[in-house]
């Protein structure tokens, strides 16, 4: 089984690296790999809003001029996900957020019932908002959230400071530990108790008519 990371920070050597990092340290003794994607420093175009994706062949984006689609694949293709961002101004950097944006409304559909969870760092206070951003992404596309004993924050500004916050990283460990657990289940249990399909269509309310 296979981990996809995707790193939110423009930083060379960021905190938010060093924790998915110990996230991927964690998976790795439960023989699961993670792949790591630097995302922060990419030139990443927001969604237009096209609705290409919908008809396109494989769902790919129509903009082509950056790593969007390539990473798709491969996201697509691994068992779980982790989304790893810094907090700016209480939310998700500009670059992850036009990625997941547009990852998510071409992709939601390939991310159904795998693992996915999330890690937010700050220098003092933001970090919940982020979590919950990024965690609305997750839940969206119906994926399965590990559980840990706090939220998945890690705080820290200079280099290397979340080596400081020794409850951060504890819980960013569990929740790697609940992610491969989780990983484990689904695998071993995907022929015999398949993830729920609903026979219902689709309902959508829009309130201005």
């Amino acid at each position: 089984m296979n981990v996809i990371a995707v790193n939110g920070s423009p930083r060379s050597n960021s905190n938010t690296l060093r924790a998915l990092r110990l996230m991927a340290d964690e998976l790795k003794k439960e023989n699961i790999e993670t792949e790591i994607l630097d995302i922060g420093k990419e030139n990443i175009h927001g969604c237009h809003g096209c609705g290409y994706c919908f008809q396109s062949e494989g769902h790919h984006c129509a903009i082509t001029q950056d790593c969007l689609n390539a990473y798709a694949d491969r996201i697509r293709a691994a068992d779980g996900l982790i989304l790893g961002a810094p907090t700016y101004y209480a939310g998700i950097a500009g670059a992850m957020k036009c990625f997941l944006d547009r990852f998510f409304y071409t992709s939601r559909g390939y991310m159904k019932s795998k693992v996915g969870t999330s890690v937010a760092i700050a220098r003092r206070a933001g970090a919940v908002d982020t979590i919950h951003q990024l965690n609305n992404y997750l839940n969206l596309a119906e994926m399965v959230i590990p559980p840990s004993q706090y939220w998945t924050i890690v705080f820290g500004m200079a280099q290397g400071e979340i080596s400081q916050d020794e409850e951060g990283l504890q819980t960013l460990r569990k929740n790697a530990q609940a992610m491969a657990w989780l990983l484990k289940i689904i695998d071993a249990t995907k022929s015999t108790i398949p993830f729920p399909e609903s026979t219902e269509p689709r309902a959508r309310t829009n309130f201005i008519r």
